[in-house]
């Protein structure tokens, strides 16, 4: 079937209420589209920089767990928290306790998207992997009565009060397991050759319409992007997510997710969601940019002034790298030094004006590496 031709689904009547039930899309599919087809084409060129950049950066780890942090925020935001990513780098004890819910979720986002890349050294993508990052996600928050790790087995809406005002009402729970058993086939269906940006384009669309949980759907389905892209080698590492974009076409985002489902026009779904890939990657391959840039500022000058104390120092920048949020107790045990030593160090970075202190506290001191979150926010 030509991308043109697509039927979304149609709806269902249940009682009192209609529920929409999507086709499958685990079908032979054709592009036409000349505009669709060379949008393709720059986002794949796009990806593939970004790919061979990443594996240029070196100690991007470092980098990676930034770029995962920014993603929990962003991804979490779009869905009503409130927590920024300065805060989410921050120990729970510095939070704000009105807003200590939120921290806890973003965490879990960023918990569950680290377990998920490690797992797939060993289990493929697959409805199992979701589930099981779904549970992480939700544990122990605010969704954990809202059987994290399983798929629904009741209705559920999006928007308005209730069932009768709600602006899309997803399938009923009893087609979950065909729907998601299509969805799962169609993420590994290697007899219709579509390209993997387009695969990934139909499968979020599809997972947002089925919305297979009763909570986190939103963070799961922006999760499942990136995962897809590992797992099938078009990234050696996680360095592209897309909430950010999302988030800052939030109602585009929602309006060509839905255009899909009222017009069948899964073309322009798809052409949004190519211009978000080629634009994050190109924003992430600057991002890494300014990040060597920034590093041959400090290491191969400013810290260098140092003198004899230039080796820890070098220590010191690798972990503000993954933590450039800290205090002198935890500076002091990261670095296995006493704490006179490591009140030292900051103080040397602050003179280098590499930290900076926020809280204007004497005591119980909060630390940033200012110039380096700034990339990220």
């Amino acid at each position: 079937m030509d991308i043109s031709g697509f039927i979304a689904g149609s709806y269902k009547q249940q009682y009192q209420y209609k529920s929409f039930l999507p086709n499958p899309v685990n079908i032979d599919w054709q592009i036409s589209n000349s505009s669709l087809i060379n949008l393709l084409s720059e986002a794949d060129i796009k990806l593939g920089e970004l790919n061979a950049f990443s594996q240029l950066v070196p100690d991007i780890d470092f980098f990676i767990r930034m770029h995962v942090s920014k993603e929990a925020t962003t991804s979490s935001r779009i869905e009503g928290t409130q927590t920024n990513i300065a805060e989410a780098l921050q120990k729970a004890e510095y939070i704000n306790p009105e807003k200590r819910d939120d921290w806890e979720e973003v965490q879990n986002y960023i918990i569950a998207m680290n377990e998920a890349i490690q797992e797939l050294a060993v289990l493929p993508l697959s409805n199992r992997l979701l589930r099981k990052t779904h549970l992480t996600l939700l544990q122990g928050v605010r969704g954990k009565y809202k059987q994290p790790g399983d798929f629904r087995t009741s209705q559920n809406w999006i928007g308005g009060a209730s069932l009768s005002d709600a602006v899309f009402i997803p399938p009923h729970h009893e087609e979950l397991s065909a729907l998601m058993s299509d969805f799962e086939k169609f993420l590994h269906n290697r007899n219709n050759p579509l390209p993997h940006l387009i695969r990934i384009g139909i499968a979020h669309y599809q997972f947002e319409t089925i919305h297979p949980f009763l909570d986190g759907n939103g963070r799961i389905g922006r999760l499942l992007i990136t995962l897809y892209l590992v797992s099938n080698g078009l990234l050696t590492r996680p360095t592209l997510y897309l909430s950010a974009f999302f988030e800052k076409n939030k109602s585009l985002y929602y309006d060509n997710l839905t255009r899909v489902r009222t017009h069948n026009d899964l073309t322009q779904w798809l052409k949004f969601f190519l211009e978000g890939i080629k634009q994050t990657a190109q924003n992430s391959t600057e991002t890494f940019k300014a990040i060597i840039a920034l590093r041959q500022e400090i290491e191969h000058r400013d810290i260098l002034t140092l003198g004899k104390k230039t080796k820890l120092a070098q220590k010191f920048i690798h972990f503000l790298y993954s933590k450039p949020i800290t205090d002198s107790q935890e500076v002091a045990k990261q670095m296995a030094v006493n704490p006179s030593t490591a009140l030292r160090l900051i103080e040397d970075f602050i003179r280098l004006g590499i930290l900076k202190e926020i809280t204007g506290f004497r005591r119980n001191r909060i630390f940033v590496f200012d110039k380096y979150l700034h990339l990220f926010e």
